[in-house]
Order: C-alpha cells, then structure tokens, then sequence
C-alpha cells in the first residue's frame, strides 16, 4: 500500500527532540528521512540518558523511528561535497542547530537554495532567526517560560511550574512538519522551495489562546489555578484508592443537566435539592463541600472505576495515568498508539506512536536506525558509488 507521502525526500540535520520529532511523524506518514550523522558519535541524543554508552539511548529510539541513518563528516571538505552533491535528491532540509551553526558551515538556507531552487529548508529555533531574542539558545522549559505557558501553571501560592510534558519541543516538531506540508503543496504548484521557520517560544504562544481570555476580559495577567478551571465547579482531580501518589481522577461538569447527571451517578440525588449545589453560582460558592461530596465517591474506587462508571453515565472524567500505565493502556493500544517494537540492543520496545491515522495508508513502524546504517545504500542509490569508493571515504573518515 502507498503511503500519503511517499516520494518526499527529507534530509535530517536535527537533534535532541523537536527537529527529529518533526521527521519522525513525516516519516510515519511515508517520506523518505535520511537521517545525516557524524562519524563516531552520532547525533546527540543518541547516547542522551542511556545507561550503556555504547547503546542508542531509548530516548533516540523513541523519536527516530522509520528513518534511515547515514554517517557524513561535515566538517571535512570532501564530506561537505558529498552533501552537496547529494542535495538536489532532497525536497526538504530540516535543522534545529543553535542559532548561525550551520550558516558559519556554509550549510544554511542562503548557502544551498542555489544548489536546489526546489528545496523547502524547515528551521525550528528558540526564538527564530529575526527579533530581539534570536541569538538566544533556548530548550524545552525555557520555552515553556518565555512563551508564557508556566505562568499560569501551578498553584496560586506557588511559583510558575513547567509542564512535565515537553509540549514545547516536540509542539514545535509538529508545528514545523505542518508548515512544510504547507510549503510542499504550494511547491507542486510554482515548482519553487521556500524557507520554513518555526519558534518555540511562538509554540508555546500558540498553546496561550484560552489562556488569554481572562487577560481579553479582565487587562490583567491570567492567574495560576491548579488544577480548576475559571468559574467551573467541579473542574479538579479528586483521590482514589488505594491513595498512590497518581491515584486520581478528574471530574469536569459543565451545565446543569450534566451535574444533576453526576449527582444520580455517585448516589446522591438527595442533593439535587440542596440549595448550595443549585446553580454553577452556588456552587462557585461553596467549592469546598461540592469537593468533599465528590471525593467521599471516588475514594472508595480505583480511579480506572471511577472513569469508567461516570463515563458510561455521561460525565467527562479522566484517570490520571502514570507513565507505566500510559504505555499498557488498553485504549491507546487498540488505537496503535502504543506499538511493541523489536529495536536491535533493547528486544521489545514500547514506543508511542503516530497521533494521526490515515485510512487509506495505516502508519508501518520500523526502528530507529543504527549509526550509519544506510550510508552505502543511500550513496550507491543517489550518487552512484561504488562498494570501494564508499570504503575508501569509509578509510578516510569521510563517512
């Protein structure tokens, strides 16, 4: 079966975890991402975390799946030919370098368009490549502080607090794989490439907009809240047994019929006439006791009953799952969004998957590749080489 995007080719110069988060899920929908290597190491994350550092860290394997791996020394002038030569063969170039790195190697957008006119050059980058921020590294949590997200996380007699998840990395890998899909339909009707810029900081903006509202309404910054939503009782995580430090379930009612509907489901309809419960207002009022009602059902049950016995009822409640149960999920399981995958040096490896399915062209997975896996395949295929030359550039650390 042909994949949605089979026949792109991508050339990977990134890192760590936005740039190859943005060519793993192009490569899950059927492009072709080479994946360009230094001799010896590798790209960073490969051994990031990694208790064996002769092993590929599972952090690579979970964000490089699907690509092939080609080790070229860039730094050499026969390497930088190489790629050169190589180039035309690429519809898109993706890179999340520190801000001027690769334009110094001669290997920025300015540098290769005239190489390949066709080319869409996708950058991720703390701050981009213009503004008052630009020359600023940035990573993850600093994103998450600079685009605003970490002041409204947290409670209100704490401090700013990052997210656990790293929305801001691999939010700007998927931000930029859509705007090089963009890029590339608008390639197939003038023939001509273009530059693909994604920020994080602007990522993290992005993910600001119901954020905003309260400043829309109120000119003042948005308060941290925890985990209630504005005006919305009940909107909280409430205990469950057997009282672990994630045996909680989130409870959100919006509208009276869904809390009279809530009210049935834990046995109380004795209190669909109590006067503190009455109304959104009354019960803004008195959060406390809607709290104490609430949590007087739900520590008797897991939080996995919990959910499943106000779902069936109608009422929105999620489990707080952990990170073990997030990958022995049943649901996400049958979704394929957990997949047991054999990844040479870790047997079975559970691994996230690809978020968006296409009916037409289900996602296949193949592992992260090994160092240099494919640099003799892919010179052979795209230039020609033969099994000696790729020895002899092998002999001289070319490749």
């Amino acid at each position: 079966m042909s994949s949605a995007l089979q026949g792109m080719v991508i050339f990977d110069l990134t890192q760590y975890e936005a740039g190859p988060a943005c060519t793993e899920i192009l490569a899950w929908l059927g492009a072709e991402v080479i994946k360009f290597e230094p001799p010896g190491s590798g790209e960073q994350g490969r051994r990031l975390g990694s208790p064996d550092p002769q092993a590929d860290s599972k952090y690579f394997c979970s964000l490089n799946s699907n690509k092939r791996s080609v080790t070229l020394n860039l730094q050499h002038p026969e390497g930088m030919a190489l790629f050169k030569a190589l180039l035309p063969h690429a519809d898109v170039l993706v890179e999340n370098f520190s801000p001027g790195a690769l334009e110094k190697r001669g290997l920025g957008y300015e540098a290769l368009r005239p190489l390949n006119p066709r080319l869409i050059y996708a950058s991720i980058k703390g701050y981009g490549t213009y503004g008052p921020y630009a020359a600023f590294k940035s990573f993850d949590m600093l994103a998450q502080a600079s685009g605003g997200a970490m002041s409204v996380t947290g409670t209100p007699d704490g401090p700013p607090l990052r997210c656990g998840a790293t929305f801001a990395d691999t939010g700007a890998g998927i931000h930029c794989a859509v705007g090089i899909l963009a890029a590339y339909i608008q390639r197939l009707r003038t023939g001509t490439g273009q530059r693909v810029e994604v920020s994080m900081q602007d990522v993290v903006a992005n993910f600001m907009r119901s954020a905003l509202i309260q400043q829309y309404n109120t000119q003042k910054p948005a308060p941290r809240r925890g985990n209630r939503l504005p005006g919305q009782v009940p909107s909280e995580v409430f205990p469950c047994k057997p009282g672990g430090p994630n045996d909680y379930v989130y409870i959100f009612v919006l509208g009276e019929a869904m809390w009279q509907d809530l009210l049935r489901a834990i046995g109380r309809p004795d209190l669909l006439a109590d006067p503190r419960f009455a109304s959104p207002q009354a019960r803004l009022q008195h959060a406390a006791a809607v709290y104490e009602t609430l949590a007087a059902w739900t520590r008797q049950r897991t939080k996995h009953e919990a959910m499943e016995q106000l779902g069936r009822a109608g009422i929105p409640a999620a489990a707080t799952l952990d990170t073990q149960e997030l990958l022995a999920d049943a649901h996400l399981r049958a979704r394929r969004m957990v997949v047991d995958l054999a990844q040479p040096g870790h047997g079975v490896f559970p691994m996230l998957g690809n978020p968006i399915q296409l009916s037409a062209s289900p996602t296949q997975y193949r592992p992260a590749p090994a160092l240099g896996e494919h640099t003799a395949e892919v010179l052979s295929a795209l230039l020609g080489l033969s099994p000696q030359d790729i020895d002899a550039l092998r002999a001289r650390g070319i490749v």
